[in-house]
Order: structure tokens, then C-alpha cells, then sequence
């Protein structure tokens, strides 16, 4: 098979445009399966393929494009960097997107090699040419040299030639291209913080990220939208956390968040400040976010009363976030009358409006009223049977009409609100209390999707798991109820037939 492939590459080499003669050797190279091409071609020279790149039939370029991707990928990464570096640096600078991106995926599995690794650190001229693909006009592009430096940067010897070398200029002149490609610069920044305290010392001290935080209070309403989520993501870390809290950026936003009705455009970057909070009562205490920065609890009841349906959802899944831990619960409690308004808001939500947001209203409620069996408290039991009463003079009634109407969506979500009040007695003697319900719950033919499947059978699952289940069901539909447990969440009854003896 190498004798072939040689021949044609020599076939190939006398002809100006052998198109026919590529296509043919791609289809001898994808006859080979990869885990012997490898051996096949590495004692084989290519230098005629990488040649063809050169010219301006695009055609041409594909098919080189493609046989060379299948080729390097058999390849092991520590042969690519001892013996294809040069080619590579070359394809990182051609003018056509799809060369960019095969020299990118090989120069990846290169960083991504611990053995060959090595080979990349000290090269400065590919990892420059890496660094200036962050500015190329096809994000795909962008989007691997990102992958690339980023997975370069997983280790002190990486972060080193990329932050304390004098690539760091070249990053920094990469920056200065367009709005865009800062961002990205700044994308790539958070992503390396993220990694480990050590790496986000390293993208501090090379004044990236207080770049970033600068950022939050310019001018452009939509890049300030986009540094408050880069800054959310950062906040994903403990490091990165505290960090920030620091630097004062938590009460930063939080005045933002005080200020920004007096700005006409708040409402392209409100949604991301109270993300950057919700986000932190999800890593921390809610209890202690909504204490410490009470202008964000404000802001997300104001959301849910929102008529603006992008602030009503971000203020949705907010809440749910918030409701959905026990310390989170008793904040909203004592907010009293403001909490009481936004339920009340909420089922009417479920009831109108578009689907999406319907369900995401759904979302939010099963989360506020959840609790697991060890959280089940008196007090608390108390609190999520209130707010559930709350929603309606008929709760049960009219979340089972939600779930009955034909939106896959809808009747999932409203199934997450049984699923959430099953374990809870007050939750059983509701269902047994509503006529008809049981029926319902064992009622396979309602849910005709996986999703909804899975979601009924989470619901008889939740039931026969409680301690009271049996007790408050009673023997006869618990007995009902592990059964559909036993059969499965697929299965399906079957019906005899009878076949009448002359019937057509």
C-alpha cells in the first residue's frame, strides 16, 4: 500500500493540476483504517501536498486539505512536532481558513501531548503565528488558537512562554486589532485564570484581567454586557472569587446594579449583573449574598414583575436558583409581601404567554417549593405547602391542565412540580385529595416523549421512595405505584386479540 500511495505522490508531482490524481489518493488513504495508516505513511514524504496548498484552485486546496488532515491525524503528536513543524508554522499563515484550522487541530495535539508539548515551548515563530489567529476574521478560527494557547497554558512551563516571554506583546498588539478580537483575547484570559490560582497570578500580573474589570464601566453598553459575563465566569472558581471580592468588583456591581434604571440602556447589561450574583449564591450562601448586596434580591423580584419578558426570565431563573437551597427559602420568606407579589405574578405566568417562558416559570416554582427528605423540617414543611397554596385556589387542578396541553416543554416542567411535592405529606394528601390524580400519575399514555417518560417515572419513583407514601396513599395505589416502578419507564401494556372465525 505505501508503494502505491509513493506512486502517486510522484504522479502527482509531474502534473500542474493533478485533481484526478488527488482524489484517488484520498480515496487509497481513507481505505486505510487509521490505526495502520500511521505506519504506512511515515516514512513517506509529502512535501508535493503541502506544495499544492500554494495554488489557487480551491478544489485543489480541499482535497489537499483533506488528505493531509487524515495523514497528521494518524501521526503521533511527538513525530508531528519533531518532523512537521515547519509545515505547520506555514499552514498557520495561509490565507485559506480551512489550511488555519488543520495546521491549529495538529499543533493542539501537539500541546495536548505531554511528551511533545515540550517541542512548543521554546518555539516562539509558531506559537506567534497561533497568537495572530486569535484575529482571524472566521471565528472557528479563532475559536482553536484559543483551544490551542489555552491548553498550552495547563502547565507553568506554558504560562510561562505565553505570559513572560516576549509573546506577551504580540497578545497584547493582537488586542489592539478590533473590539472583537479583544474580547477573545480577554475570553482566553479568563479561561487560563480559571485553571488554578497560580495561572490567574499570572494573567493578573500581565495586566490582562484589571483590563477586564476596567472594561465594566466603559462606554459600549454591549461590551460592558460582555465583560460582566466574562467576570461571572471567572467567578466560577473559588479563586476567581476571591479574587474579586478584593478587588471591590461585588460592590462594584452591585452600586450598577442601583444605578442602572437612571441609564436608558441598563437593560442590555442588567441580566448579566444579577447573573454574576445568582452565580455567586449558587458557589456561596445565598443567605449571605442577598444580606451582603441587598440591591440584587431587590432587583430580581423587581425582574420577575418585569414586563420586559428578557428581564422576567433572567428574574425566573434567578429566583429558582435562590429558592432552590434551604437558607435561600427563608431569605425570600422574609421579604414578605414583595415574595407574596411574585407569586402571585408567577401563576399567571404559567398560565399565558409564550411557551419558553412558561416553562421556565414552571422551573423555577418546582425549585422553590423542593425538599429533600432531610430538609423536611416542620417549619419548612409549612413554607412550601404556602407558597404552593398560593399559586392558585386550585394549585393540583391547574398544573395538571398545564400538563395535559400538547407542548412537550410544558408538560415536563409541570411534572417537575409533582416530583417536587411527592416526597412531602402535604404533597401526598393533595394527591390523593384531588380526584382523578392518581389515574393520572399511572397513566402511561400521557407521556408520549422519552422526556416526559423519564419525568412520569421520576414522579412514581419520588412517591414510592417516601416514608409516608404508603400511609398517606394508602396500600392500594402504593401497591399501584411500585408496580409501574417494577415495569419500567418504557413499558408498554399489551392487548390481546381475537380473531373471529369468517371476519374479514
Amino acid at each position: 500500500m505505501a508503494t502505491s500511495i509513493e506512486s502517486l505522490l510522484f504522479e502527482i508531482s509531474n502534473i500542474e493540476e493533478p485533481v484526478e490524481e488527488l482524489e484517488t489518493l484520498k480515496t487509497v488513504i481513507f481505505s486505510i483504517p487509521l490505526s495502520a495508516l500511521g505506519d504506512t505513511v511515515s516514512g513517506l514524504k509529502f512535501e508535493v501536498i503541502y506544495s499544492l496548498l500554494n495554488g489557487n484552485n480551491k478544489e485543489q486546496i480541499e482535497l489537499c486539505v483533506d488528505i493531509l488532515g487524515r495523514i497528521l491525524l494518524a501521526l503521533s503528536p511527538v513525530h508531528l512536532a519533531q518532523n512537521c513543524r515547519m509545515e505547520l508554522q506555514a499552514g498557520l499563515k495561509h490565507p485559506d481558513d480551512a489550511v488555519k484550522i488543520l495546521s491549529l487541530t495538529q499543533v493542539c495535539r501537539i500541546v495536548e501531548n505531554h511528551e511533545s508539548v515540550m517541542d512548543i515551548w521554546n518555539d516562539q515563530d509558531i506559537l506567534r503565528e497561533v497568537i495572530h489567529c486569535i484575529a482571524a476574521e472566521k471565528i472557528s478560527v479563532a475559536k482553536e488558537a484559543m483551544q490551542v494557547l489555552s491548553t498550552l497554558s495547563h502547565s507553568k512551563a506554558g504560562l510561562n512562554a505565553l505570559l513572560r516571554s516576549d509573546l506577551l506583546k504580540d497578545l497584547k498588539d493582537v488586542m489592539a486589532a478590533s473590539d472583537i478580537v479583544r474580547y477573545r483575547v480577554y475570553e482566553l484570559m479568563v479561561d487560563v485564570s480559571s485553571v488554578s490560582p497560580v495561572s490567574l497570578n499570572y494573567c493578573v500580573s500581565s495586566t490582562f484581567i484589571s483590563k477586564l474589570l476596567d472594561e465594566l464601566t466603559g462606554d459600549d453598553v454591549l461590551l460592558r454586557a460582555t465583560a460582566i459575563e466574562m467576570v461571572t465566569t471567572l467567578s466560577r472558581t473559588q479563586h476567581g472569587r476571591q479574587y474579586l471580592v478584593q478587588e471591590g468588583i461585588a460592590d462594584k456591581i452591585s452600586n450598577m446594579i442601583i444605578g442602572a434604571e437612571s441609564d436608558p440602556y441598563y437593560s442590555f447589561y442588567l441580566p448579566g449583573l444579577v447573573k454574576f450574583f445568582g452565580n455567586l449564591a449558587i458557589m456561596e450562601s445565598p443567605q449571605q449574598v442577598c444580606e451582603t448586596y441587598p440591591a440584587f434580591q431587590n432587583k430580581v423580584l423587581e425582574m420577575v414583575l418585569d414586563s420586559d419578558p428578557i428581564m422576567t426570565g433572567v428574574g425566573l431563573d434567578t429566583l429558582g436558583i435562590l429558592g432552590s437551597a434551604v437558607e435561600g427559602k427563608q431569605v425570600l420568606q422574609k421579604m414578605g409581601e414583595k415574595f407574596n407579589a411574585v407569586l402571585k405574578r408567577m401563576s399567571q405566568l404559567v398560565c399565558s404567554g409564550a411557551i419558553e417562558l412558561r416553562a421556565r416559570c414552571l422551573e423555577a416554582i418546582s425549585l422553590l417549593i423542593t425538599l429533600q427528605a432531610e430538609q423536611q423540617t416542620e417549619d419548612l414543611l409549612v413554607l412550601t405547602e404556602c407558597w404552593f397554596s398560593r399559586l392558585s385556589n386550585q394549585p393540583m387542578e391547574m398544573i395538571r391542565n398545564i400538563s395535559t396541553q400538547p407542548f412537550p416543554e410544558l408538560h415536563c416542567s409541570a411534572l417537575r412540580i409533582f416530583i417536587a411535592i411527592a416526597p412531602q405529606p402535604w404533597g401526598q394528601r393533595l394527591m390523593i385529595g384531588t380526584p382523578g390524580f392518581m389515574e393520572f400519575v399511572v397513566d402511561r399514555s400521557a407521556s408520549l416523549t422519552k422526556e416526559a417518560k423519564d419525568a412520569k417515572f421520576e414522579l412514581v419513583g419520588a412517591l414510592v421512595s417516601s416514608s409516608t407514601a404508603a400511609e398517606v396513599l394508602g396500600s392500594q395505589h402504593y401497591l399501584r405505584l411500585r408496580s409501574y416502578l417494577r415495569e419500567g419507564a418504557y413499558h408498554v401494556t399489551s392487548v390481546s386479540t381475537v380473531t373471529t372465525e369468517g371476519a374479514d
